[in-house]
């Protein structure tokens, strides 16, 4: 089986270090496998998207060195690669979920959810889970509540644990119901990161993702709505990510790390993938070093199996077009 693997930003603001230190590993494992690499713009949340963002990230991995044999710039045979282009085929998916009996309107707003104080938390960025509180409405309550408010759409999960290996994280299990019943399309119309994620893996033939930690806990939901809609997942490896002196994940907070600020600073593409690939176990010491002569000596067991400290002076030294 050829190995197809994917980086897929979200086009809402600059491609940073972080980031790009995940798009050259993900596309070290395919390269190295001589598998295929697609690029695909997870602009799915279009209040925040920009297509001049989406322009820039794509220069920012040439600039670096990588390329892709299938993407939004160079078509492919499972176009468009631009998720706010594939709606048609969520609202599928949905609707094969909802044949299932698997989803349900929900009218609570962001106050009462944030409101639920006592509800165990559920994944790292949504706070409480979700209590079910629309799971059991009558017809008769539906109506009502639709009258004031449009619903969302919450896919409806079981008490079933999850188990998977994961490449780079080891043996995961999480519990069932992995923080509640969870929302697949917006009150607004938007479908969910999780569902388009899962729709489009599937429908690319992805193999193999290889992706941030910091989307690790959000894999159960993505197992769960691959097993409803009778889809093969594909593996996953989720890598630690970059932390900035303040031991947080790094951001631009911690000063110019977006590759573009880097470029125009003067720093060049080979200094930055000789940090990344110091950063991730793959050189003795930072030097530079282009992105295709890392292809032989990658594997993934050899990057840290936890968040990497970038110094200030680094992010000095390369803010300043050092190098």
């Amino acid at each position: 089986m050829t190995l197809r693997g994917r980086f897929a930003p979200t086009p809402s603001g600059f491609l940073h270090i972080g980031n790009a230190r995940t798009a050259l590993l993900a596309w070290l494992q395919v390269r190295k496998a001589g598998g295929q690499f697609l690029l695909r713009m997870e602009d799915i949340d279009k209040p925040r998207s920009r297509p001049e963002y989406a322009r820039q990230i794509i220069d920012d991995l040439r600039w670096l060195g990588l390329d892709w044999d299938e993407g939004p710039d160079v078509g492919g045979p499972f176009a468009p690669y631009v998720q706010s282009e594939r709606e048609a085929l969520y609202e599928e998916a949905l609707s094969k979920l909802d044949a299932a009996g698997l989803l349900y309107p929900c009218y609570c707003s962001r106050a009462e959810l944030q409101a639920i104080a006592s509800a165990p938390h559920g994944l790292a960025s949504e706070g409480p889970a979700y209590p079910g509180t629309c799971r059991g409405l009558t017809a008769a309550e539906r109506e009502a509540r639709a009258a004031r408010k449009p619903p969302s759409l919450r896919f409806m999960t079981d008490n079933a644990p999850i188990f998977f290996e994961d490449l780079a994280a080891g043996r995961q299990s999480f519990p069932g119901g992995p923080g509640g019943d969870f929302i697949v399309k917006r009150a607004d119309g938007i479908f969910s990161y999780q569902l388009a994620v899962v729709v489009d893996d599937a429908a690319m033939g992805i193999t193999d993702v290889l992706r941030g930690s910091d989307l690790l806990d959000s894999t159960a939901r993505q197992l769960v709505l691959f097993e409803a809609l009778g889809l093969a997942p594909p593996r996953y490896a989720h890598v630690p990510l970059l932390n900035g002196p303040d031991g947080r994940r790094l951001s631009k907070r911690h000063g110019a790390v977006a590759l573009a600020a880097l470029r125009s600073a003067g720093t060049s593409a080979e200094s930055v993938v000789g940090y990344l690939a110091y950063w991730s176990g793959l050189l003795d010491r930072p030097e530079p070093v282009r992105a295709e002569e890392l292809i032989p000596g990658f594997r993934l067991s050899r990057v840290p199996k936890h968040p990497v400290a970038v110094s200030a002076d680094v992010l000095e030294r390369l803010g300043g077009g050092k190098g």
